[in-house]
């Protein structure tokens, strides 16, 4: 009786991982069973094989050295075969290696042996110099990914944990008719995480096991053929890779509905000096530092002249009903701008064409080219193999859509691990910048990346009125720049806020430009200034001239304050010209660091924004005659 009822707790705990998995309720007791008593017993029926391939089986020469082929089958070994009714064919699977990517190399380095293990699984050479590289190059038909999703962890916590199964796991090959399914499990009594293999058809003896390695997508889906490319080689050269604006619902999908007023959006008249406007604020840099007595601070948002969030705001329709004479720091819709993969949507309404098909360099110019993982991925690969094929530079940055500080962020130029990385979460890939603009750092003896930081007020969208704060902020790499070791952060990474033992390097706007001209005495920072007011001003009016959800909605209430990161390329090969990338827009940024160096940043704001007194020493207009 208390077997059963230890049976029932499992079940009871387990219930929703097994049916979300699709594990037949046949194999629940034996796998119960095996988990209980650790056994692995998936030799008594498969064995493992070595294929040996013929010589005119060669990989594909697009391939490099990173072959698609596998190095072991997994057959059935038991000679009456295996029944998709037997209630005893469920294996365990243990997981030979689990690390975040991160860590991955300095984890093969460090342990000599789990790097022998993985170069027996992947097939690189033990006596490689660069076995490591191969491995991790090889790793992405070998690996697998699950998030902790726990309340209370931070962003760090949760991010994705990657996995490659033992010798067994690894040897179950992809089919698109497969006979057996592959599905993580974990076992809650010991936090032990698995992979359950079960047959979905019977088998007979000397079958290979096989597995749809993308179950998930249908055999006629368009981007499948790009999700196989790390188990199998297609040319994808021949399709399209042009994009095309997606219908206003892809703007919607994901977010919490958003109202806004359909009447005068007028922006409010300017208020009168006699009373002080009494501000709510949330963010608690504004509360420090701004100290005007034009402005008082309030705890009751209800009784605010301004309310300063760092929430997202929703409902703008009923507050401009309700409270039709307050001010709010936040635009509707305005999403369309500070979340990267809409970003890259409204920039591309610049462009009057997609690309030049000779450089296949994409339009406008300024915005790196971009493409959504999630429903471009089909195109990306087209766009990519044709970049191969005409050897030009394949180095891509894949980002989340809605994190921030790096995160989850990966540079490479190996298309098999673009198209899985994915599988944690939405992400776009965007050409990594294989020329920026660099700057020398003397104590470093050597010139690093950096990237631009510019404040953007925005006081009204119809009609557009647009400002920059005169004063950027600047952040550094730590490492000399080479186009190599992507996972040593300090050198592709100017974010150092946030990385425990890195140092920030601080440098004022103000020095920054005498240094500036030290190092490039022929390229006038005013000049690179003008043309980053204009492509400021151009994503502006893109992302206005929409309707919503598509663009920016009118709200005569609304100020905003945003941060646009940018870095500096060279357009030409003799690196003569330098021209402006956007990397993105962000909202709610960090802005401690511009009230350390100018302590009145938010006094000045606010007088622009809520007071309508221009500064002309510390804005800029954003027109199109600047």
């Amino acid at each position: 009786m208390d077997g059963i009822n230890k049976y029932n707790e499992f079940v009871a705990l387990h219930k929703p991982q097994l049916e979300s998995s699709a594990v037949p309720l046949i194999f629940w007791p034996a796998l119960y069973r095996k988990l209980t008593t650790e056994t692995f017993d998936a030799g008594e029926a498969l064995q493992l094989m070595l294929i040996d391939y013929d010589e005119d089986e060669e990989q594909n020469p697009a391939e490099d050295d990173d072959s698609p082929n596998p190095v072991f089958a997994l057959g059935v070994a038991r000679e009456q075969g295996i029944k998709a009714s037997d209630p005893q064919a469920i294996f365990l699977v243990d997981h030979a290696w689990t690390f975040r990517l991160n860590g991955a190399r300095q984890q093969l380095e460090q342990y000599p042996q789990l790097a022998d293990r993985l170069s027996a699984i992947t097939g690189v050479d033990l006596e490689l110099e660069d076995r490591v590289d191969k491995i991790l190059r090889r790793l992405w038909k070998y690996c697998q990914a699950y998030s902790i999703g726990s309340e209370g962890l931070s962003d760090e916590e949760r991010q994705p944990i990657w996995y490659v199964m033992d010798e067994v796991g690894s040897a179950v090959n992809h089919s698109d008719n497969p006979n057996f399914r592959l599905v993580p499990l974990l076992y809650l009594n010991t936090q032990t995480t698995y992979s359950v293999l079960f047959p979905i058809r019977d088998c007979d003896v000397g079958d290979a096991v096989t597995r749809d390695v993308v179950e998930y997508v249908a055999k006629e889906a368009p981007q499948r053929d790009a999700l196989l490319l790390p188990w199998r080689y297609a040319d994808l050269t021949g399709e399209s890779f042009l994009q095309v604006e997606p219908r206003a619902d892809y703007f919607t999908s994901g977010h919490i509905p958003e109202t806004y007023p359909k009447g005068n959006t007028d922006p409010l008249p300017a208020r009168s000096r006699c009373d002080p406007l009494k501000v709510y604020a949330e963010y608690e840099v504004v509360r420090r530092h701004l100290t005007s007595s034009e402005f008082i601070l309030v705890n009751n948002a209800d009784e605010a002249d301004v309310l300063w969030l760092t929430q997202h705001f929703k409902n703008f329709e009923d507050f401009a009903e309700r409270s039709p004479g307050k001010f709010i720091n936040q635009f509707p819709f305005e999403y369309v701008i500070t979340i990267k993969d809409l970003l890259s949507i409204v920039g591309r309404r610049a462009a009057k064409e997609h690309h030049n098909s000779l450089t296949l360099e994409t339009f406008p110019t300024w915005l790196p080219t971009t493409y959504n993982l999630s429903t471009e991925l089909k195109e990306f690969a087209a766009y990519y193999q044709t970049r191969a094929a005409k050897g030009l530079d394949n180095h891509w940055i894949i980002k989340p859509w809605n994190l921030a500080r790096g995160l989850d962020t990966h540079i490479t130029d190996n298309i098999k691990q673009i198209v899985r990385l994915p599988a944690t979460g939405p992400k776009i890939a965007q050409k990594y910048i294989e020329r920026p603009v660099l700057f020398s750092r003397e104590e470093l003896d050597g010139r690093v990346k950096f990237d631009i930081r510019y404040v953007i007020l925005l006081k009204s969208v119809k009609p557009l009125k647009a400002y920059i704060h005169r004063k950027f902020f600047l952040r550094f790499a730590n490492h000399p720049f080479s186009l190599d070791h992507f996972d040593d952060y300090e050198k592709h990474y100017t974010v150092m806020n946030y990385q425990e033992e890195a140092q920030l390097h601080h440098v004022k706007c103000d020095d920054f430009l005498t240094l500036w001209q030290e190092q490039y005495p022929e390229n006038s920072w005013a000049a690179l200034e003008q043309q980053i007011c204009n492509m400021l001003l151009e994503v502006l009016q893109c992302a206005s001239q929409a309707d919503p959800p598509c663009g920016l909605a009118p709200c005569a209430q609304s100020r905003a304050l945003y941060a646009a990161d940018i870095m500096l390329r060279w357009k030409d090969d003799g690196e003569k010209v330098m021209e402006p990338q956007l990397l993105e827009i962000n909202w709610t940024p960090d802005c401690k660091r511009a009230c350390d160096y100018y302590p009145d940043f938010f006094n000045d704001i606010f007088r622009l924004l809520f007071l309508d007194e221009d500064n002309d020493e510390s804005f800029r207009v954003l027109t199109a005659d600047n």
